[in-house]
């Protein structure tokens, strides 16, 4: 009797279309977040009764964030690149991205303002800064810290993602010129190239982080997007692989995904033991009133970028309905949860600082009946943010764009 000796090809993970699981990534990013500042404000982290100091890993959330940015935002560059098709469009690009971030952060600066922020209210510098997220860019401001005011600390971040969003079609370009340097069709060769390409950006943030230190210590400079792109790069690394298992069938990339995807389990193992070495001083100080190192600054963009790495990849390079990971991430919860990240992240932490200001009990405060209190106020903001303001805001461009009559056709 004959077998068949064909054997199946792995399913590609998946480079269009909604990302249920993605969705449940960006909620523990969030909760990340979250669970780090409820800690440091309530003083928890540098307490040293106990295990406390694995609050100080939560700050993990920032490179999840940044890689799920790589991921998703570059994944259309790559595939112009490998499959031959139009790049995305720079003005609807960066339009979306406007749309999409800056109507629900306006609401958040104009409610710190009229609140927290209220003896400042008629300064035109402090308005013009925080409303066009440039804050981290200005020294001698009246915050303390050049994370921005204590309220909206958190935003340093989404800082950087602007910087980003902004200069990544440029960084597309180089990135695609060098891929398409060499002339082939193999798809293979070209993925090959835009990695090696993606690795130098990636490496370009240690001797950024270099000169942070010498010849002396520029703590400002630690929030700029240039320490930063080894985070984006572990994103952007991903999404050339899952464009290139879905194009060359010739090569066992697919298969290699699969492998990644099935072993899920021990990436994510591996991300927790990241997450406690990332939680102690070997990454930075547990209190930002201590200045870092260079050493600890080196490590906490290796540590934290290898958590998150180990962290995302089962989940982006998995085909779609993968079954655990479908099971932990894309449950109603984590969907849901997901939908309202960006709000969770924007409102967080002006809840948290009031909370405790108001109670008089910063930096003396207790996680265990806070958090609870503190996590339900923030998902009730972001529930608000979502379905008051984001999910308007969207639908309202959906529908200028569908309105947009149909571009007329050439004259012969």
């Amino acid at each position: 009797m004959k077998t068949d000796s064909r054997v199946a090809r792995p399913a590609p993970p998946p480079i269009s279309g909604h990302q249920d699981t993605l969705d449940g990534v960006r909620a523990v990013a969030a909760l990340a977040v979250l669970v780090y500042h409820v800690a440091a404000t309530a003083g928890s982290i540098t307490n040293e009764a106990g295990a406390r100091w694995l609050f100080n890993g939560g700050q993990v959330g920032v490179p999840i964030f940044f890689a799920l940015s790589g991921l998703l935002l570059y994944r259309p560059w790559a595939a112009a690149v490998l499959d031959g098709r139009a790049a995305p469009r720079v003005g609807v690009y960066l339009r979306k991205r406007v749309f999409r971030i800056m109507p629900a952060y306006w609401a958040l600066i104009v409610c710190f303002m009229l609140t927290a922020g209220r003896e400042h209210i008629g300064d035109p510098l402090s308005w013009v800064s925080l409303l066009t997220l440039t804050q981290t860019y200005l020294p001698n401001m009246w915050w303390e810290t050049a994370l921005g005011p204590a309220h909206l600390g958190q935003l340093w971040s989404l800082v950087v993602e602007v910087a980003w969003y902004i200069t990544l079609p440029f960084t597309a370009a180089v990135l695609g010129w060098y891929a398409r340097r060499k002339r082939t069709n193999d798809v293979g060769v070209r993925a090959k190239r835009l990695l090696i390409g993606i690795g130098v950006y990636a490496a370009l943030s240690f001797p950024y982080t270099a000169v942070m230190f010498f010849p002396e210590r520029n703590g400002e400079m630690g929030l700029w997007l240039p320490r930063f792109f080894v985070w984006f790069a572990i994103g952007m690394a991903l999404a050339v692989v899952t464009v290139w298992a879905r194009l060359d069938e010739r090569r066992p990339v697919a298969a290699m995904c699969r492998a990644v995807s099935d072993s899920w389990a021990a990436c994510w193992v591996a991300a927790a033991m990241l997450y406690v070495v990332a939680s102690t001083p070997a990454t930075g100080p547990l209190t930002l009133q201590i200045p870092d190192e260079f050493w600890t600054s080196t490590l906490h963009l290796v540590v934290d970028g290898l958590c998150a790495a180990a962290l995302i990849a089962p989940v982006a390079l998995a085909p779609a309905g993968h079954p655990a990971l479908g099971a932990a991430l894309a449950n109603p919860v984590m969907r849901f949860l997901g939908r309202i990240s960006y709000g969770l992240f924007l409102w967080q932490l002006l809840i948290i600082v009031a909370w405790y200001e108001a109670t008089d009990r910063v930096f003396r405060g207790d996680v265990a009946t806070d958090l609870p209190l503190l996590a339900a106020a923030s998902i009730a903001a972001a529930t608000l943010s979502y379905y008051l303001v984001e999910r308007p805001v969207q639908r309202l461009t959906r529908r200028g764009r569908s309105r947009r009559p149909p571009s007329p056709a050439p004259s012969s």
